[in-house]
């Protein structure tokens, strides 16, 4: 995707062949920068402090870390060391396990000579896949959104598609298109009048900051609007439909995603909004049914809640970025990063095989063969 006109993806292997470049999330949308990632410590770092997140973009830098593990000391402990230490970095988004699991089944059998060459080709191949399964992505789900332009009144056919979406699941979530931004992107290269709600999504404002970020770099008409609003547009008919991503997802259907897309659904379903979840299969657990029940939600710093960073506009600040309190010195914060949306507020997942029913029967049809 575009950042001012030149072609990014959010992670890569350096040109050492031994190194791996990110862009560093935590920085935008002020500030364009990236980092290398030279141990499995920073690999581990960067996803305990979101310089790299989203559920795809997380697996993809566990793998890439597990062969920065295997480049110091390729050893049946090392390689267990390594996997614990980068698995317990985000406990919610099942991606990250799933994709160390594929790197140790890969490198274990082999030589301790050989993993880490091992561990660094499968790592590509993940990023690639994720790129591969993203474009799918955004393909089924612009045929939604081509039926939902077509569908509309004749009076109302000159106007945009008006889509409302919660957090951040675009290209910088994963290593390029993104989940449900995907579709967008889709719509908007092929011509058709879009635009879209994005809810600030605090506390850590990922919406605000990395959602409205990448959708003005590749000139999608956009909106930022406080999380609580969204109801408000749903009851006055500004929004056609609902796009969100999803950190883990059930066999059931039921969807994990970041803090307050359960409300969204809820406001959707009243008002005849349809939801829609889109997600790579990597999202995918098929070892659990209840998302409420089931799920570890990750609960994150009271400083996400009670502070806010931003730039400073002030004219001695020179723009820095500057974190401010918000509350009360005595008041506490709690954090929980993710909520669960139960399979019977999702109107369809968009995945890269294909739009299937939130159920265990239409997530089956089309991975009947995992």
């Amino acid at each position: 995707m575009n950042i001012d006109g030149t072609a990014w993806r959010t992670i890569w292997l350096e040109k050492d062949g031994h190194s791996v470049g990110v862009i560093d999330q935590t920085q935008l949308p002020h500030k364009f920068s990236t980092l290398k990632l030279s141990n499995c410590q920073e690999a581990a770092a960067a996803i305990r402090t979101m310089v790299v997140r989203g559920a795809p973009l997380i697996g993809v830098t566990g793998a890439y870390g597990l062969m920065l593990a295997l480049q110091e000391d390729p050893s049946d402990d090392a390689l267990e060391a390594a996997f614990k230490q980068l698995n317990a970095t985000r406990p919610t988004a099942v991606n990250l396990r799933w994709a160390l699991k594929r790197i140790q089944d890969k490198v274990k059998p082999l030589q301790p000579a050989k993993r880490a060459e091992a561990a660094r080709a499968e790592a590509a191949l993940i990023a690639e896949e994720d790129v591969a399964m993203c474009e799918a992505i955004g393909n089924h789900g612009l045929a939604i959104i081509q039926k939902l332009a077509a569908g509309r009144p004749s009076v109302r056919q000159q106007e945009p598609i008006q889509v409302l979406t919660h957090c951040n699941a675009g290209w910088l979530a994963t290593v390029d298109w993104g989940t449900a931004l995907a579709p967008i992107y889709k719509a908007h290269r092929a011509g058709l009048n879009i635009h879209v709600w994005v809810d600030e999504t605090r506390p850590r404002n990922q919406g605000a900051s990395l959602t409205a970020y990448e959708l003005g770099r590749e000139g999608v008409p956009h909106t930022v609007i406080v999380d609580n609003a969204g109801g408000h547009l749903m009851q006055q008919g500004f929004v056609d439909a609902v796009v969100v991503g999803s950190d883990r997802t059930t066999r059931s259907g039921d969807v994990c995603n970041k803090i307050g897309t359960y409300l969204k659904a809820l406001a959707a379903l009243d008002n005849g909004v349809p939801f829609y979840v889109a997600l790579p299969a990597s999202t995918i657990d098929w070892s659990i049914s209840d998302g409420v029940a089931e799920i570890p939600i990750e609960t994150r710093s009271a400083m996400e809640v009670t502070h806010i960073q931003g730039r400073n506009n002030n004219a001695s600040s020179n723009n820095q970025i500057t974190t401010v309190q918000l509350t009360p010195n005595q008041s506490e914060g709690f954090n929980p990063a993710f909520d669960v949306t139960p399979a019977r507020l999702v109107t369809a997942l968009i995945t890269e095989r294909g739009v299937a029913a939130a159920s265990e029967t239409g997530l089956m049809e089309l991975y009947c063969n995992e």
